[in-house]
């Protein structure tokens, strides 16, 4: 692992930092957001940092198969470590089978290879697109889409599971209520666009300065999904199936596969997620916009609230927060927002980069 450092500079970079005491120690998986761009340039240059990475190949096998297995025992939480809001990444971590993190070339792959997120729950983000491949059957488009669009909000070069995602663990109990109200006790379709609804009308009713657009808007009506096309035992390619409420609480509280859970037949792959998740859309009423005051809720007609203009945000809103660091931009596919679209892409997109003023 090479280090952006030499012995030449070293000391200066330690009189540099200790000169800046909130940068010393400064844990190479806490958010870069806020920091200035000299800040960064110093966190870089004394930290271990690669670059972007290569991708992660797509795992060869994706078919239904049991995942909660010998080889992925669950192990109960230990003092140190790190678990988030995100219950798919939580369980990922609670059947990892190593505390190691490391970052390969990924020049070959193999079974032994699937081990999951390390336990601590300190993961890069090529561990999380294969883990989530090989645990939950994400497609490796939508995966590398899903894991660099949240980094590159987050700004960082490792993630904790605390920097990972919302869920929606902490409304469990409101899941609960919509799923017996109406989906005969399973979290259906029907389940999931309702406690979404709830809990939009609940932000417009009580925050006045509310903001619900892309990309936020899409990823939340997108994670109502989620528990339906990943948590489903066995589930359907086109994810019929109903979630039971005791395999959701054993994903949501205890963080641990379902006993002989099968993750679901064939990926979750792009065209899936947009299905679901437009039908969600059609489903929960609210379109993409603010709130101007207590319950005055503005919708933005500008905003379509599809994948593509997700990845046009991600460059024109979010990118355009940091202090050009190289490591968002680098090369036309290397960069994080080069991965963004590739997972993003469709044949009529083309790359975008933010530009600096």
């Amino acid at each position: 692992m090479m280090k952006l450092q030499s012995l030449a500079t070293l000391p200066a970079l330690i009189s540099y930092v200790l000169a800046i005491p909130h940068l010393a120690d400064f844990p190479e998986y806490c958010p870069l957001s806020g920091l200035s761009s000299e800040d960064i340039q110093v966190v870089m240059q004394t930290s271990t940092w690669l670059g972007p990475q290569p991708l992660p190949p797509p795992i060869k096998d994706t078919s239904a198969k049991l995942v909660d297995d010998a080889a992925h025992p669950f192990k109960p939480l230990r003092p140190g470590d790190i678990r988030g809001p995100c219950p798919g990444l939580n369980t990922l971590a609670s059947h990892g089978v190593s505390d190691q993190t490391s970052v390969t070339q990924f020049t070959d792959q193999r079974d032994s290879f699937a081990k999951y997120i390390p336990r601590h729950g300190v993961v890069t983000p090529a561990e999380i697109i294969t883990a989530v491949q090989e645990g939950f059957n994400m497609g490796h488009q939508f995966a590398s889409f899903l894991t660099y669009s949240v980094m590159l909000a987050y700004h960082v070069k490792t993630f904790t599971l605390v920097t990972t995602s919302a869920s929606m663990r902490d409304c469990f109990n409101e899941l609960i209520h919509s799923a017996n109200e109406v989906g005969e006790g399973y979290v259906t379709v029907e389940a999931a666009a309702l406690n979404r609804r709830r809990r939009i009308d609940d932000s417009v009713a009580r925050n006045p300065v509310f903001s619900f657009e892309t990309p936020r808007f899409l990823g939340a009506i997108a994670e109502s999904g989620f528990a339906l096309a990943m948590f489903v035992h066995n589930q359907t390619e086109d994810s019929t199936k109903s979630l039971a409420l005791n395999d959701a609480w054993s994903f949501f509280n205890l963080h641990m596969y379902p006993e002989g859970f099968y993750r679901r037949q064939g990926p979750y792959e792009f065209p899936h997620v947009k299905s679901l998740t437009y039908k969600l859309v059609d489903m929960v009423g609210w379109r993409p916009g603010h709130n101007e005051g207590e319950y005055d809720y503005v919708v933005n007609p500008e905003d379509p609230a599809t994948f593509c203009y997700f990845y046009q945000k991600q460059v024109n809103l979010t990118a355009q927060l940091y202090p050009d660091p190289p490591f968002i931009t680098q090369g036309s596919d290397q960069g994080q927002l080069g991965y963004v679209l590739r997972g993003a892409r469709r044949p009529d997109m083309r790359a975008i980069f933010p530009i600096r003023i």
